[in-house]
């Protein structure tokens, strides 16, 4: 059978006040992926106004990134990591491609136990490499054409500086040299560091963050480390005149939240106790201010890649910057304040839960010559539509992919961020994610649409259907699928023909050992 066939013939110009055309040459692009970085995370509004969590936090730099291109106010990654990176490097969405919690150990599921469903088999040894997977990578697996090797086989240096975390342990996908990255520094197939301290050897055992070994008992911060080897890692790309893909993905901010000292005394008062905090009206609490330090060292990094870039005005005018999270922020312990509440505020939930605020994240691309800076977009994005875009920006034109790719290139929107795009979202999570599985605050194994101002979500386990409209109520307080019941079920349908087409697998019911029915009520495969 042929390999699927993705064309990406370049978009469109818009209108002629757009910026003119960017330097001529296939341009450098840095992927900058923060690890449970809630829309809200961040001084730079990504709501139609600025909230008490923008006041919290300093991230100067992301606010030049934003001056320098597009925001946009609505994109959206899977609840939880695996998941989102796996859609990042494959097209694909996560009902399609299976990798649907978060992966660590071989042929391991990492779903909480208990409850009365029978959760559906599911992909929990991640993305294999199409070519190089052996048999024992195959098992529970989906193996695809990834992005970097696509933009390897277009001529660019492919360099990962961070968290993979793509497969799982004993796999050929664990090496993100497999996926096609020319360089790997201090990527493997963990989900978060046992430590961020130099002096503490960036953890131990399973969750030692390997690589780093020059900086171990240096006292150099994490973040820090990967920022230097980052840009060191650019140095002979940009000296042989070739263009690079940087993957700059930070394991920040993940718990666990240790102290950067750079940054955490501007969280506190003079006696060493947390700041007050507008908010929650109360000082923050330790984790809290720790919490605010990891944002703050995160946004030194960008600051520092900025510098570089612009120190090298020549490198600066051909280079993309793509700035985007891979799930809400936590809002769970150790986070402070009213759990599902004040973390992502104005958005409800967090990291794992189908509300909003676990699945909309920050996304700022800057393109010189092509984004028109200080603009915003309110144009739907969600974390697949990466992989085509990526390519676009590349100029990859036609690429043969073993995967059906379900994103779309957003290109279009950077280059005029006025166009609104309709685009349907739909999340599948049949799985019990290790935080939380209280569905009363959206966790538990669960699908999801979003379609227009409407957000339906279904919960596997109690087969309950909620519906909110998330333009007038984004924190999801107002359940409509009482009052709405012909919207209930049309959106119902769209979600379970939608789940279908994906191939999505579903729970069975413990009692019974049936598939419990889809969404719409449906029991039919």
């Amino acid at each position: 059978m042929p390999l699927p066939l993705l064309s990406l013939a370049p978009a469109a110009l818009g209108p002629a006040a757009l910026p003119a055309t960017p330097p001529a040459g296939r341009p450098n692009i840095v992927l900058f992926l923060v690890d449970d970085m809630g829309w809200q995370d961040t001084s730079v509004p990504f709501w139609r106004e600025p909230t008490p969590l923008n006041a919290r936090y300093r991230t100067p730099n992301m606010e030049r990134l934003a001056r320098r291109g597009v925001k946009f106010t609505e994109a959206y990654a899977c609840p939880v990591s695996s998941p989102s990176r796996a859609s990042l490097i494959t097209g694909m969405a996560a009902a399609r491609h299976r990798v649907t919690n978060w992966t660590l150990r071989y042929a391991t599921p990492t779903d909480l136990p208990g409850g009365n469903l029978v959760l559906p088999p599911w992909h929990c040894n991640g993305i294999q490499p199409d070519g190089r997977a052996t048999p024992h990578d195959t098992l529970l697996a989906t193996v695809a054409t990834p992005l970097p090797r696509l933009l390897h086989d277009a001529g660019y240096r492919t360099i990962l500086c961070g968290k993979a975390h793509f497969a799982a342990l004993g796999t050929s996908g664990a090496d993100p040299r497999t996926l096609g990255f020319d360089v790997s520094i201090a990527g493997s197939a963990i989900g978060g560091p046992g430590s961020y301290l130099g002096e503490r050897r960036y953890g131990s055992g399973t969750f030692h963050v390997p690589g780093l070994e020059k900086y171990e008992g240096t006292g150099t911060f994490l973040t820090e480390a990967l920022t230097r080897e980052a840009l060191a890692a650019i140095e002979a790309p940009i000296a042989a005149g070739q263009p690079f893909f940087l993957y700059l993905s930070h394991y920040a901010i993940h718990v666990p939240y240790d102290d950067d000292r750079r940054f955490s005394p501007a969280y506190r008062t003079p006696d060493g106790r947390g700041r007050y905090d507008a908010q929650l009206d109360a000082p923050l609490s330790e984790a809290e201010v720790c919490h605010a330090a990891l944002i703050e060292g995160m946004d030194k990094s960008l600051g520092d890649v900025l510098a570089f870039l612009d120190a090298r005005p020549d490198v600066a005018r051909r280079t993309v910057i793509l700035f985007v999270s891979d799930n809400g922020g936590h809002s769970i312990s150790p986070r402070q304040g009213r759990h599902d509440r004040d973390q992502n505020a104005p958005a409800r939930g967090g990291k794992g839960s189908a509300h909003l605020g676990g699945v909309r994240v920050p996304l700022i691309v800057a393109w010189p010559g092509v984004a028109p800076g200080g603009t915003e977009s309110r144009s739907r994005v969600m974390i697949e539509d990466l992989f085509p875009t990526l390519l676009d920006m590349a100029g990859a034109g036609r690429v043969r992919t073993l995967q059906h790719v379900d994103g779309r290139s957003i290109v279009p929107l950077v280059r005029d961020p006025s166009l609104l795009r309709p685009r349907p979202i739909v999340w599948h999570f049949p799985n019990r994610w290790d935080g939380s599985t209280d569905t009363a605050e959206g966790y538990g194994a669960f699908s999801a649409l979003l379609d227009g101002p409407y957000h339906l979500l279904y919960f596997w386990e109690p087969r309950e259907l909620r519906l909110y409209d998330v333009g007038a109520d984004v924190g999801e307080q107002a359940d409509l699928a009482p009052t709405r019941p012909d919207l209930l079920k049309k959106l119902a349908r769209q979600l379970t023909d939608s789940l279908r087409a994906q191939g999505a697998q579903r729970p069975l019911d413990a009692a019974t050992g049936r598939p419990v029915p889809w969404p719409d009520g449906s029991t039919e495969p």
